[in-house]
């Protein structure tokens, strides 16, 4: 296990599905991943906080997730030092791209890393997130490289098949 914990805070409970790939990669390596539901605008004390508290509670990173608006990830990076990294999510009349400008878009001062919308923006969130954790966490450090490896491995398996059905 890590030795600082992540937080996976999603501003509506159907975005679950949608960023199911952060809290999976997290979870398969060794990050400890608490994972919550609250909104910007509907719950901004419990997210004020929950943020402020973060670093006291042993978070080393807090991802946010949201659609729309998007602003979890700048309501959390106002509130912490700590590391954001924000999923913009898939979604709505904009297919997520509302999302994608709200996240990124962070006034200077307040940053936000953010990753891409959709699945494989998942899966980076979580990713980015271990490899920050790793900078003091050498066995961590080990299960990236290991987790790099396989998906190399990955692959070269997938074009070693390719070449023999041509």
């Amino acid at each position: 296990m890590s030795t600082l914990k992540a937080a996976v805070l999603m501003g509506s409970n159907s975005d679950l599905p949608k960023i199911q790939g952060c809290i999976d990669t997290l979870r398969k390596l060794g990050v400890e991943t608490v994972v919550r539901v609250m909104s910007a605008h509907r719950t901004p004390d419990l997210v004020a906080e929950f943020t402020e508290r973060a670093e006291q509670d042993g978070f080393g990173v807090i991802i946010a997730a949201a659609g729309g608006a998007a602003h979890l990830a700048g309501a959390v990076a106002a509130h912490t030092l700590l590391p954001v990294v924000g999923i913009p999510v898939e979604g709505g009349a904009l297919h997520g791209m509302d999302a994608l400008l709200a996240t990124v878009q962070m006034p200077g001062g307040i940053p936000v890393a953010t990753v891409g919308v959709g699945s494989g923006g998942a899966t980076n969130a979580g990713l980015l997130a271990a490899q920050i954790l790793s900078l003091a966490d050498p066995a961590l450090r080990q299960r990236l490289k290991e987790d790099r490896a396989a998906r190399r491995e990955k692959v070269l398996a997938a074009d070693a098949d390719l070449q023999k059905s041509l």
